[in-house]
């Protein structure tokens, strides 16, 4: 107070962005007789309206950790600041900062951690029956005979259900129970992510009192926990897809789910025209459709007015509230968010939402670090993550109660949107963002942007707080955002990918008409010529557009057309062991090095060692090369700054994709250090994805796009006069991500030179003649 106004320091400046809590006059105001409080290093302009706002966690600890220890000297009523009335929060939508909740008086001192004191644990007995128990009391149960007669009646059929109804969990064990899965048939329910149909698998099976992987199983890619007793198999739809390869017509099959249908994957999509020219010469097929959103009406229409059936949700009333104004750090603006909701607000788990694993990781990395500070002067906050790449063990860990006295924090995708129900959420925080995937044809170049999510999306994100009790979500954007700014649903995925995979499997299947295949929405031209086009220079499609003998090799394996194509030229080269090696360590490129904030250094240098000549795939193989020789030890990883996890993920991609080479016809050989073989395969392959040091810098070669070494690669200071790249990435440029330097005269003439050009020469004129067949 000795300093002048506007020199108080920054632990005290006047806010930007006021909280408004209502209109004037809705609010109650404060207990007859009851005292202003007010601390006696804050300055009056820190109070708006009776509630304290401030920026940093520095404020956060002075002001709860300060009034705490001045407690003992001060009168009771007067001990904290932190102590203020609130409002009760309205249905209609709110006003808040986003770093200033309002304070529950209640909530301010945690009681005591108990020691959880209790009978012994339940006999298997008494935990069937709390299982049985769960499933009766879900809103899909009292429907049960009405759905199964529903079933029955047709071939096709939409379910509309919120998420948590137990649609997923529950449907496929009605028709299990009703007897679809005799005869050896199986039920099918495919899911848009891995994580989605690992959790649900291991519930399912939980539920049925069965081991997982016999009568219940999932199939994911480069992962298979299914056996010959599995009559329930959950998988990606990318994965039911592949089914199609060996079984056209699905005649194992005695039901097919498509669930969280309203997510319009790639695969989703190509499933919907497959499927439905599969049920109109197998009428004994049943098909069903999921969908958690009232978009049920467009497949009803495109499955040829199939009826819809509704499952009522259980669902409580959801206050939400809106940023005042924009926030220029959401991450930060989530984490002490979190801080403030638990140590102002009612018992209740937090769910928020962030855009991938380096946001998560990054925002759990800052709860456990500011409550470790704050210490016991909190209840204990339990940070759990939820991402793709997390493993099994830690992803069921979102899903057990929270102890008693605590408070549980999921930070996760958007995954948590439909795939996945987690018990407990009472408030939920919102940024607004989601990472979506988006390519454009012109450059050739695919890329993971963040990206505000769609009207439909924050929907689902604040109904996740209403499943339990009466919820609160927190949107970290203002309510004319959400009314002008947001998409009303998300682009479907068909319509912003490429479709080199998704061509290639189609005519395998024998689908040449690609241009009149049944799709929902149907894909852009120009992106569905450039594929074709690509596959035509790879050698998986002749000048007529037909199939060649290489082109159903590649089919067969589940993996980029180009990466494919390097695998069955390693056959040539001698070097397929390598090659192999290489392929599964690109498939988990992005997570290999980690640089802890405290070891930066170590970190680069541990990286540099692995550096050989010749780039960045052989860098990727000397990684695994030398953990191998470890005996794949863990130990090895954090001594060399390597993540354990995808090194053991990229062992499992290794050894899935050894046992499709058999089927391919490629046996397994060593180039014994001949690292040129090993580039030559890469070449095979990457040939397309060239780029030449031009005085601007790098350019591609088949698109003329300027483009960047992306500073991570070993020839980052080297700039080689041609570069050969595995994809491009788009962040603050255009990086080309896990480059090589060929020296191309010598060792890629025959991958190379003019028998490649001849081919884009040829492309062009088949074009130009209308000779290529689109059908």
């Amino acid at each position: 107070k000795t300093q002048a106004e506007g020199e108080a320091g920054s632990m005290h400046r006047e806010p930007d962005v006021e909280f408004d809590p209502g209109s004037p006059g809705s609010r109650p105001g404060p207990k007859a007789g009851a005292k202003p409080l007010r601390h006696p290093g804050i300055p009056e302009s820190f109070f708006f309206k009776g509630f304290i706002l401030f920026y940093s966690f520095k404020d956060f600890i002075y002001l709860f950790i300060d009034t705490e220890r001045e407690a003992e000297t001060q009168a009771e009523g007067e001990a904290g600041c932190m102590i203020m009335p609130w409002a009760e929060g309205r249905s209609s939508p709110e006003s808040f900062s986003a770093l200033s909740w309002k304070a529950d008086p209640e909530a301010h001192t945690p009681p005591p951690l108990q020691e959880p004191s209790g009978p012994s644990p339940p006999s298997q007995a008494q935990q069937k029956e709390s299982v049985q128990a769960v499933r009766r009391s879900l809103p899909v149960f009292p429907f049960r005979e009405e759905l199964l007669a529903a079933i029955a009646d047709h071939q096709v059929l939409i379910i509309e259900g919120e998420t948590g109804s137990g649609k997923t969990t529950q449907i496929p064990q009605y028709l299990f129970e009703e007897g679809y899965t005799k005869k050896g048939m199986k039920i099918a329910c495919t899911q848009p992510r891995r994580v989605a149909a690992m959790s649900v698998a291991a519930r399912v099976a939980r539920e049925m009192g069965v081991k997982l992987g016999n009568e219940v199983g999932y199939s994911i890619r480069f992962e298979d926990c299914t056996s010959e007793r599995t009559v329930l198999r959950y998988m990606t739809d990318g994965m039911l897809l592949r089914e199609f390869l060996s079984e056209p017509d699905l005649a194992s099959y005695s039901v097919v789910m498509v669930d969280e249908a309203h997510e319009r994957t790639l695969h989703t999509d190509i499933l919907f025209g497959l499927i439905k020219d599969v049920a109109r010469f197998r009428p004994e097929l049943k098909v069903l459709v999921a969908s958690a959103t009232l978009d049920t009406a467009r497949f009803s229409t495109f499955f040829d007015d199939a009826p819809v059936f509704r499952i009522p949700g259980r669902r409580f009333p959801v206050d939400i509230f809106y940023t005042k104004a924009p926030e220029a750090d959401y991450l930060e603006a989530c984490v002490v968010s979190v801080l403030q909701i638990h140590v102002t607000q009612p018992p209740g788990d937090i769910l928020v939402f962030l855009t991938g694993q380096e946001e998560i990781e990054a925002a759990c990395e800052m709860l456990q670090d500011r409550c470790r500070r704050l210490g016991s002067k909190i209840r204990e906050l339990l940070v759990l993550p939820i991402y793709a790449n997390l493993p099994s063990d830690m992803q069921a860990r979102i899903f057990q109660p929270t102890p008693p006295g605590a408070r549980k924090v999921v930070v996760a995708t958007n995954i948590a949107e439909t795939s996945l129900t987690i018990e407990g959420i009472i408030y939920v925080l919102d940024p607004g963002f989601c990472k979506q995937k988006s390519y454009n044809p012109r450059t050739g170049m695919e890329s993971l942007t963040v990206t505000p999510c769609s009207k439909a999306s924050a929907n689902q994100r604040a109904g996740r707080a209403g499943r339990v009790a009466a919820g609160k979500c927190f949107r970290l954007y203002t309510a004319w955002a959400y009314q002008h700014e947001l998409e009303e649903t998300t682009v479907p995925e068909i319509q912003r990918t490429s479709l080199g995979n998704v061509v290639l499997l189609l005519k395998s299947l024998g689908i040449h008409d690609l241009m009149h295949f049944d799709f929902l929405d149907p894909p852009p031209y120009e992106t569905l010529l450039l594929a074709l086009e690509q596959l035509y220079a790879l050698g998986a499609l002749n000048h007529l557009g037909e199939l060649t003998t290489s082109g159903r090799k590649m089919a067969e394996l589940p993996v980029d057309p180009m990466l494919s194509k390097m695998i069955l030229a390693s056959e040539k080269y001698s070097c397929s062991e390598e090659i192999l090696t290489v392929a599964a360590m690109l498939s988990v490129n992005n997570s290999i090095f980690y640089r802890p904030k405290d070891k930066v250094v170590h970190a680069d240098n541990a990286r540099v060692n692995f550096f050989l000549p010749g780039g960045d795939h052989l860098v990727l193989l000397n990684v695994y090369t030398q953990w191998a020789e470890s005996g794949y030890s863990s130990q090895w990883c954090y001594e060399n700054f390597v993540q354990f996890r995808s090194m053991r993920r990229a062992r499992d991609v290794r050894e899935q994709l050894e046992g499709l080479l058999e089927r391919v016809e490629v046996g397994l050989s060593s180039c014994q250090g001949d690292y040129i073989r090993v580039r030559k395969a890469i070449t095979a392959g990457y040939f397309y994805h060239t780029a030449r040091l031009t005085r601007s810098g790098y350019r591609t070669v088949k698109q003329q796009q300027t483009v960047f070494i992306h500073p991570n690669s070993s020839l980052f200071e080297e700039q080689p006069r041609w570069l050969l790249y595995h994809e491009l990435v788009l962040t603050t440029k255009e990086f080309m991500r896990q480059v090589r330097g060929p020296s191309f005269a010598q060792e890629s003439e025959d991958v190379w030179g003019g028998r490649i050009l001849a081919r884009f020469n040829l492309l062009r004129l088949a074009e130009k003649q209308e000779n290529i067949n689109l059908r």
